[in-house]
């Protein structure tokens, strides 16, 4: 209980902080980086650079209540086919903007439902993209997986795309919690589609539930956790369901009076965490679990997890090319996203341009601050050495970036020659601790619970 106290002090029921899945925030860019920007930023990869594509399907056949992702309801085809004809004339603009001998390392099917997609159409586009630009021999390929949109034939023609690893997801199998979120989604179905990719292949499989939802108890989080386990997946990505109806209008469907409290988020986080402990999975980052021969736990223990847009990775390409309307692109030289409307978005595609509509150009200690706030999410250390060789930056200098941190986290933290460190009493914090590191964030508006 003095620790729930302790945390209570320090404000974590009460703050709304970013996610730090990017350095700053989306939420700071603005209208600087323009489609010619980005052109620029594509002819500077180094011939022979593998790099990462995330490519967007922003489709659902029906609109889930608690998601805040950027996406439509569609009831017909017409509209999906009408965007990835204009998804198709993107990837090849930006095939033939690539500098020679550039690779694909990482490919990414994300949305939306990407499964909505038909099984002859999903092949299209996989050869449209091979066609496009060179893939390395090792190239790994994830999708995101609707259990409720997913068959034999759809399987099967990701699978002969080389489809590596599937995401699905979950949320929450408790049917009550289900129809109060917008999600119905059984058990059985989960299993058939995991079974599926299984035979087919598909031996790396993650899956995403949900903290926090409304009529949320530990004893139903429990028994979710582990018909979840019963499917084994290699990973699982355990967040905190984020109620934002200011930015997510379909969230106003979700009654805020069923919502547990911030205290109670803990406690329900606290329960899955230790299940899946139990049950062998390793702690990776703030909110991941990985079985110990699972790549993203390989990277946390040599030092090699990193942070992007799905969370905790062990992709350590230095480019990262979102195509599709509102997906973000990150370079060296910062962040350029795509128009977010998909009318806008094709406007532009169709026009022969690049659709970038936003972004932000690093300047200053922007790249610094990014790696330091990695190290923390990753790591729960920084490693002042490695800073002060990979940016030359003087001790002085980490030493009073550090300070603001110590001043609102005492107890919560070790500060040495080494860097920082947070204890681990004080992980729960751990979003608030990188928020002091932020020379961006202010007041928090926008965000979601820090637990």
């Amino acid at each position: 209980m003095e620790h729930v106290n302790q945390l209570r002090r320090l404000g974590l029921f009460d703050a709304k902080v970013p996610r730090y899945t990017s350095y700053p925030p989306a939420t700071k860019f603005s209208n600087d980086v323009t489609g010619a920007v980005f052109l620029d930023w594509i002819a500077a990869i180094p011939q022979g650079a593998r790099i990462s594509l995330y490519l967007h399907v922003p489709f659902c056949r029906r609109l889930c209540w608690f998601c805040a992702c950027r996406t439509q309801g569609v009831r017909s085809d017409d509209p999906v086919l009408a965007y990835v004809a204009t998804l198709t004339q993107e990837i090849g603009a930006l095939g033939r903007a690539l500098p020679q001998g550039v690779t694909v390392a990482r490919l990414h099917w994300g949305g939306g439902t990407p499964t909505l997609l038909g099984a002859p159409v999903m092949r299209d586009l996989a050869q449209s993209l091979r066609a496009a630009m060179p893939f390395a021999p090792d190239a790994a390929f994830s999708v995101e997986i609707d259990p409720n949109e997913i068959d034999t034939a759809r399987i099967d023609a990701l699978a002969e795309a080389g489809m590596t690893r599937a995401s699905i997801g979950v949320q929450d199998f408790d049917p009550d919690i289900q129809q109060i979120i917008g999600r119905v989604q059984g058990y059985e179905v989960t299993r058939a589609a995991v079974e599926g990719l299984r035979a087919a292949g598909i031996r790396s499989l993650n899956a995403d539930i949900l903290f926090g939802l409304p009529e949320q108890t530990m004893a139903r989080l429990s028994d979710s956790v582990q018909m979840l386990m019963s499917l084994n997946p290699d990973r699982v990505a355990l967040y905190g369901y984020a109620h934002v109806p200011w930015m997510a209008k379909r969230q106003a469907m979700i009654p805020t009076e069923l919502l547990p409290s911030p205290e109670a988020r803990l406690d329900l986080f606290d329960t899955a965490r230790r299940l899946f402990l139990w049950d062998g999975y390793q702690e990776i980052g703030i909110d991941h679990f990985a079985r110990p021969e699972d790549s993203i736990a390989v990277a946390a223990r040599t030092g090699h997890l990193r942070r992007n847009f799905q969370g905790y990775t062990d992709d350590t390409c230095d480019v990262l090319i979102g195509l599709g309307a509102s997906a973000i692109s990150r370079f060296p030289q910062g962040f350029a996203q795509n128009a977010s409307s998909t009318a806008a978005y094709q406007k532009a595609v169709r026009a022969g341009q690049m659709a970038t509509g936003r972004g932000h150009v690093f300047k200053g200690e922007d790249r610094l601050r990014a790696r330091m706030i990695e190290m923390l999410m990753c790591d729960f250390h920084i490693d002042s050495a490695a800073l002060m060789r990979d940016f030359d930056v003087p001790h002085e200098r980490l030493a009073a970036i550090y300070a603001k941190a110590a001043d609102q986290f005492a107890g919560m933290l070790t500060i040495d020659a080494k860097g920082l460190g947070i204890l681990p009493q004080g992980r729960a914090l751990t979003r608030m601790i990188a928020r002091t590191l932020d020379a961006y964030e202010t007041q928090g508006q926008g965000h979601s619970s820090a637990i």
